[in-house]
């Protein structure tokens, strides 16, 4: 079936990443071994032809003829076996698999930022994106912490959130890429507050405004009376009573080594973490490649892998496309109602 003839879908920009690393292979694998997805959505890459070419021979063994350019969105056929992709920049074809390469970083930052000049100009209903190396980026002249960062900077957002989910499941943090001692410092009322709101809104708009909301401490036992620790009777509790006081049931501080068992058992539906290991490791330790990443707080859906680049496996034909693949799903099943979800997260109500 071609675009011309089949349902409206979204159309998914699925940036390649860094192509020193597994974007590619799992980007070839997860568009020529799952048919399925073509019925959700028009999956276009954003990224290097050359890349692809190579990963498509060297690592499948498929002709490389399955890749095409094109010159927007709108000129993919979404055909089965076929992988269409809008060329940004140079030719990467030369960068070596496993090594830091400053070309690569520099690569994999300019296709997320075609891929943000794409949706903001319509042409695209969301993003996928394929892991990148922050070294490599760094390297390659873009100096932010993360996809995130980067992501949010491109459509002029402040208030944003990495989430992690798997199912129904949903851990917000309130800070990410950054230190430890970063991190204490950051969560301050302001952040803990927008990020609380963020919560409140994305729950309403996928229909449980009146869910709870578990707040995990920053410190053991949730500073336990303040034995362990000021932060949670100063900044997070405070948060947690204004954010009830404006409609939104949030729960806590509460320990974070009995809400995340909790969670993951079915009690918490949405839960706050104070820094990126308190969520991130107990989260891949249970889902691995069932998780997915999405940035909340931007006007359009962006769904990432929950993995790395995997500089050590690239090239060998071993990665596993699965978390890509879950990505994109879950990035079709969120993109036809996701203005709803800007909408109150922008204002904090539905429109």
């Amino acid at each position: 079936m071609t675009a011309a003839t089949q349902p409206h879908v979204p159309t998914l920009a699925l940036t390649l990443g860094d192509v020193a690393g597994i974007g590619p292979e799992i980007t070839a694998r997860t568009l020529l071994a799952h048919d399925e997805l073509r019925s959700i959505c028009r999956p276009v890459v954003i990224g290097d032809a050359d890349a692809l070419r190579r990963a498509v021979t060297d690592v499948l063994g498929l002709d490389p003829a399955v890749v095409r350019t094109v010159g927007r969105p709108a000129d993919a056929t979404n055909d089965p076996g076929i992988i269409e992709v809008v060329q940004e920049g140079p030719s990467l074809g030369h960068v070596p698999y496993g090594e830091l390469s400053p070309d690569a970083g520099d690569g994999a930052a300019r296709f997320v930022m075609r891929a943000c000049a794409l949706a903001r100009a319509g042409e695209v209903d969301g993003i996928v994106t394929a892991p990148l190396n922050k070294a490599a980026m760094h390297a390659g002249g873009h100096n932010w912490p993360g996809h995130t960062e980067l992501l949010a900077h491109e459509f002029g957002v402040d208030n944003f959130s990495l989430v992690l989910s798997a199912g129904e499941l949903y851990f917000f943090h309130l800070t990410t890429h950054v230190s430890l001692r970063d991190a204490i410092s950051g969560i301050d009322a302001e952040r803990t507050d927008n990020v609380l709101r963020l919560v409140g809104s994305f729950a309403g708009a996928l229909g449980s405004p009146d869910e709870p909301i578990g707040v995990a401490g920053l410190n053991p036992h949730a500073g336990e009376n303040r034995l362990f620790g000021d932060e949670d009777a100063d900044v997070l509790e405070p948060a947690v009573q204004r954010a009830r006081a404006a409609g939104v049931n949030a729960v806590g501080p509460l320990p974070a080594d009995a809400l995340i068992p909790q969670a993951v058992n079915g009690k918490w539906r949405f839960v706050v973490v104070c820094y990126h290991d308190q969520g991130h490791a107990p989260f891949k330790a249970v889902y691995g490649d069932d998780g997915v990443n999405i940035t909340v707080g931007l006007p359009v859906v962006r769904v990432s892998v929950d993995h790395g680049t995997a500089f050590d496996i690239a090239g060998k034909g071993i990665a596993r496309e699965a978390s890509l693949v879950l990505a994109a799903r879950r990035a079709a099943e969120l993109a036809p109602g996701w203005h709803q979800v800007w909408e109150t997260a922008r204002t904090g109500s539905a429109s």
